[in-house]
Parts: structure tokens; sequence; C-alpha cells
């Protein structure tokens, strides 16, 4: 096992075991690529859709939210192109009868080349120390650059075979890089077929006279429909945006890697609606203001970087994807499209309602030109835990497993823990309880040795532990205890709402 599947094997262990994630219908045996939220993993994703609602929704004067149905017209997904080209290419290897996407096969090829040359890189850097200049290491060394040259010219042919639809030269591809199943190991393919990723269902009271329909497979659609509604409900002008945060469904063949790729999951969208001709200054806006928006969760910006897409959807001028360096790898996290006026332009022409904004300024009436900013919470949820898992070995030779959770995102902000169940100290922890629980989700707790409740706080990444001993009943101060540092202080029991407060901002 390498190093990074033993690290994600702990992240996901430790998600199970102390309530964060757990396999749906488990006492089942599960179904493949569905979870369920626990009691505390339930408490991190609503605090990071909460801040990200804020930073979208609550700070920008010009955007709304809404919440649209997950059942829509089936109209509205032949006219948004994914009827016909919502599709995954599929292949299955007849030894272990296993089925892959076979742009994932080809996707972690690339992925292994340039791991190797990463593993150049890092060689060099502890070689030269100080001195070392990747830049210039990257643009001279002979095997980096063969391994890039490799990467560009397998890059070019597999962006062509998708643009073309060429299903042919994708297996031929897959072929000749040696590609094997990672089951079997055999090279037994057949060959490469589309698979509509859409779930479908039927409406109706009557089997026979029910109608099709489609669970979305995204949320931007349901802003795409509303646009006049808000438009002229909100009175809005251009530039403009709706917000929301909802889920979706794909049938995904291969779903893989925890909660990254999920067959039902939550997606948080913003469409932001502007003068055409302006978009792509507006895409550059956005890109800077999504980048910051991560930053400003204390990630250290070496574990995100931008990547630019080669190959633009049918929709897009522009686009490129927020990555984030997950255990397996940089992945996308976030997509930032400049989506032109494809959707309300298709919209228009199929229900034949005009999709247009009149402009005072130009005195002329368009159809908006749209930037779509569209986050994985699902995948947020993930980037936040695995970077936030810390195994830590303490100055007494003890080890403690700690979630370094953004405070403002933590399940539970603070502890309150009696050192003893008697003498009067459960009366006066609860107190301070009832006090904080108004503001802030706390728990009480009062079962097993204080530093074995020390320790399940810090494994969910409470970050303070408020202790209530003998003294302060004496002298109404507690012990308060940080997360990270695990320092210890006495205050006053009438200034730990303040700390706890400050810390959040």
């Amino acid at each position: 096992m390498t190093n990074y599947e033993e690290a994600f094997k702990k992240i996901t262990a430790h998600a199970r075991e102390y309530g964060f994630v757990f396999q749906s219908s488990d006492i089942y045996d599960g179904l493949s690529a569905v979870y369920d939220y626990g009691q505390n993993g339930v408490e991190l994703k609503n605090n990071i859709k909460d801040y990200w609602w804020k930073a979208m929704v609550r700070y920008h004067e010009n955007i709304v939210g809404i919440d649209s149905a997950i059942f829509m017209h089936p109209t509205i997904w032949k006219a948004s192109g994914h009827v016909d080209a919502f599709n995954d290419p599929m292949i299955d290897n007849k030894d272990s009868r296993k089925r892959y996407r076979a742009d994932v096969l080809i996707e972690d090829h690339l992925a292994k080349i340039e791991e190797k040359i990463n593993k150049e890189v890092t060689k060099a850097a502890a070689r030269f120390g100080d001195a070392f200049d990747e830049n210039q290491f990257r643009a001279t060394n002979a095997r980096v650059l063969e391994n890039q040259s490799k990467i560009d010219a397998i890059n070019a042919r597999f962006i062509h075979s998708l643009e073309t639809n060429d299903l042919a030269d994708l297996k031929k591809l897959i072929e000749e890089l040696n590609i094997v199943c990672p089951v079997s190991g055999s090279r037994n393919w057949t060959e490469v077929r589309q698979f509509n990723l859409m779930f479908s269902t039927r409406m109706g009271s009557v089997t026979e006279d029910a109608s099709a329909i489609y669970l979305r497979p995204e949320t931007a659609q349901g802003i795409f429909v509303n646009f006049l509604n808000v438009m002229k409900t909100g009175r809005m002008k251009i530039p403009f945006g709706i917000a929301q945060i909802g889920k979706a469904f794909r049938n995904e063949i291969v779903a893989r890697q925890f909660i990254f790729r999920m067959r039902e999951f939550e997606q948080m969208e913003m469409q932001f609606f502007v003068r055409p001709g302006t978009e792509l200054q507006w895409f550059e806006f956005w890109k800077k203001e999504r980048m910051n928006w991560h930053l400003s969760l204390g990630i250290d910006s070496e574990n995100f970087r931008f990547h630019d897409h080669e190959k633009l959807a049918h929709y897009a001028n522009a686009a490129t994807d927020i990555e984030f360096k997950f255990p397996f790898g940089f992945k996308e996290l976030e997509g930032i499209h400049s989506r032109t006026d494809f959707d309300l332009s298709a919209h228009q022409k199929f229900s034949g309602k005009k999709m247009q904004y009149f402009d005072p300024e130009l005195n002329e009436s368009y159809v908006p030109y749209v930037v779509e900013t569209s986050i994985g919470l699902d995948r947020t949820f993930l980037a936040i835990l695995s970077h936030a898992y810390t195994e830590e070995k303490l100055e007494d030779g003890s080890e403690r497993a700690v979630m370094k959770l953004p405070p403002v995102l933590a399940p539970v902000k603070a502890a309150i823990l009696p050192l003893v169940a008697k003498d009067g100290l459960p009366e006066l922890a609860r107190s301070i309880m009832d006090n904080l629980k108004v503001d802030y989700n706390c728990q009480y707790e009062e079962k097993d040795s204080i530093g074995k409740r020390y320790r399940r706080h810090d494994a969910i990444g409470t970050p303070y532990c408020i202790t209530v001993d003998h003294q302060s009943l004496e002298d109404n101060t507690v012990t308060i205890r940080e997360r990270d540092t695990m320092k210890q202080e006495r205050i006053p029991v009438e200034k730990i709402s303040g700390v706890i407060a400050a810390r959040l901002k």
C-alpha cells in the first residue's frame, strides 16, 4: 500500500469512527457510492454551506439565492444538451468484468508520469537545498523534459479523441499505453461506449400514463429557468448573480475515492449574469474571488492550483478548475466557467419565452452572458477533512489524532466538561452550557477521565474544552484548553463567550 493510500485509509476510517460519514444503508451491506453524514459530519457540512452562502449571497448586494426543485420539466434537459450529450466513455475488462471510465484510465496513467516528475523535483530539492530553483530544474532536466513531452503528446491526442468523439482511438490509446485493468492486470479490453449519466424515473399516478422525468444531474439549470422570475421580482440589474445549494444525481459507473465521486451529491453554484463582451473580465474576477475564499479557510496556498481547460465544453469560451491536493493527488474542487449565452438562448428557443434583459444604459435588450462558479460541497468537505486530519506525537511519548478544522467550521465549538460528576461541578457546568448553547453548538460531557474527553474532542476538531473544577466553585473561573496548542489558562466564566467569538472571526 502506498503512503497516500495509507493516509487516505486513515482519514476514511476516522470519518466513520467519529461520526462524520457513514456508508449509506450500512446494515444492509451498504449502497455503492452513496454516503450518509453523521452527527458531526452534518454539522461540518452545514457550516461549510453557511460559510459559502455568506460569502456569495450576504456579502454581495447583487447576488440572491434560490432553492429550485429536483424534479424539472424533461424538456429542460433536452435544451441543456444533457439528453443527447451527457455521457461518459466506458470500457470493460473482459477478464475481471469490471467497468471503467476510459478517460479516467488515461488520466491515471498521466498522473503516474507526473508523479515521476515530482519525484525528480523532490530529490533535486533535497540535494540542492535553499539554492534549488524548481522552475529552472523543470525547464532543463532531461528526465523531466522527457516525461513532460510524453504527457503533452498523450494529452493532445486524448483531448482530440474526446472532442471528436473518436471512441475507437480512445481504446487504441489505452492499448498503446499498455494500461492494464487494476483488478485482473490484463489488457483484454472491450470497445469504448458512451453511457448517459442521468437517472430517469416516471411521474404520474398510473404507470402507463406516467411521463419520463429525470433526477437533475446539476443545479445550474434550476437557476437558468428561474432567470426571468428572479430578475423581475427582485428588480435585478445587470450584473447580478443567482446562487443555489442543492442535491444533484449522476449514475456514475466508476464511483470511487470515498465521497470524492458519488451518485448523490450536493453542489454550491452561482450563475452571474453579465453584459455580452464583459464576460472574460468577470471570469477573471471570479477566479480570484473564489480562490481567496478557499484560502480564507487557512489552508496553505500550495494545496491549491488553477487548471485551465484545454478542451472547452460546447457552451464555454473560458474555463478553469480550482484543484486541491487531496491525498490521492490534485483533483478538481471547483469550476469557474464562462458559459456565454448558451443556456438562456437554449431555453428561450425550447420554451418560446424571451430570456432577455433590457439594458437602460444601452437602450437595448439582449440575452445575458453567464459566468458560473460551481463547487462540490462533498468534495469541499473531503478537502477540509483530509487537510485537517493530523497525527501528533506528544512530549510524553503518547500520540493523538486531531482534526485541525478551521474553528468557524468545527462541528462543536466548545466542550463543557465537569472534572468529576459530583460535588456541584455538573450543576455549574450545566449552567455554563445553557448560556453558551444559545450562540454556539456545544457539548456537555462528564463520562471518562478528563484526558480521554480531551482526546475525543481533539478527534472531532472541537476548538475549546472548558473544564469546571473545584476552584470554579470558589472563584467562578474555569480552565479553557485550546485544541491545536493544548495550552490551558484560567479565565472568568463571563469571558468564555468572548474568547470563543474572537477565535471564530
